[in-house]
């Protein structure tokens, strides 16, 4: 029997943070909690977390910089949550590591969806579609191994977070073809509906940083392509 699904929800409104972790709890997660940013991260430094999920607005550190510090040495899926939806908040957390947001008051069913495609995304096994019969592919200085899911620029490891991978993964399968960000929306990130795109910006542009900002090319009007 496998272990159950451990969630750090930090949240300073306890009226959320209760109702929010009880849901959580009724799908088969284990949940802690937290009511500021200090002691979020406290709590993932002792304990061991599958998700994290973060209010934007904390009191001392907020979520924005708890974000960016987990972010210096895990690769855990963290999921934002924004009280206004405001597009300064989301940016920010998108940039700061995040991968994915929910505005509140959220919808529970949506935010156990969002949390079920994390997982997926943090345990990802490439199908068919991913793997090539070549051990790696080679753009340039980028070499990445579909079956190891190991990626390399210029000889040098490439650390990169679950969702990143996967949409790496994704381009490689589709060289010198755009995809544009619905398409992205549903393979990469499981949206059954056409999602905000602003997610898949903010990952290209934290891709593009990490493995060469001239290897993925915006087509504007259309989407994106990694060039061959």
């Amino acid at each position: 029997m496998s272990a159950p699904v451990t969630v750090l929800l930090v949240e300073d409104d306890e009226v959320i943070r209760k109702t929010v972790g009880m849901v959580l709890e009724r799908y088969g997660y284990r949940v802690s909690t937290a009511g500021d940013g200090l002691t979020g991260l406290e709590l993932f430094r002792e304990q061991r977390h599958d998700v994290l999920l973060l209010d934007v607005m904390l009191p001392g550190l907020d979520g924005i910089g708890l974000c960016r510090q987990v972010r210096e040495w895990s690769l855990v899926p963290i999921l934002m949550m924004s009280a206004r939806g405001d597009a300064l908040d989301v940016v920010s957390g998108l940039e700061a590591g995040a991968d994915d947001y929910v505005v509140k008051p959220v919808d529970t069913s949506v935010l156990v969806a969002r949390i079920r495609s994390l997982l997926r995304r943090a345990s990802f096994a490439p199908g068919p579609e991913h793997v090539q019969e070549a051990t790696e592919l080679v753009f340039g200085d980028l070499t990445i191994d579909p079956q190891g899911l190991v990626v390399r620029r210029a000889g040098e490891p490439v650390e990169l977070a679950p969702t990143e991978l996967r949409l790496l993964l994704e381009f490689a399968a589709n060289p010198g073809i755009v995809l544009d960000r619905q398409t992205l929306l549903r393979n990469v990130w499981d949206y059954g509906w056409d999602g905000d795109s602003r997610v898949v910006d903010l990952c290209v542009q934290r891709l593009r940083k990490k493995i060469g900002a001239d290897r993925i090319e915006t087509v504007r009007g259309f989407g994106y392509k990694l060039r061959r």
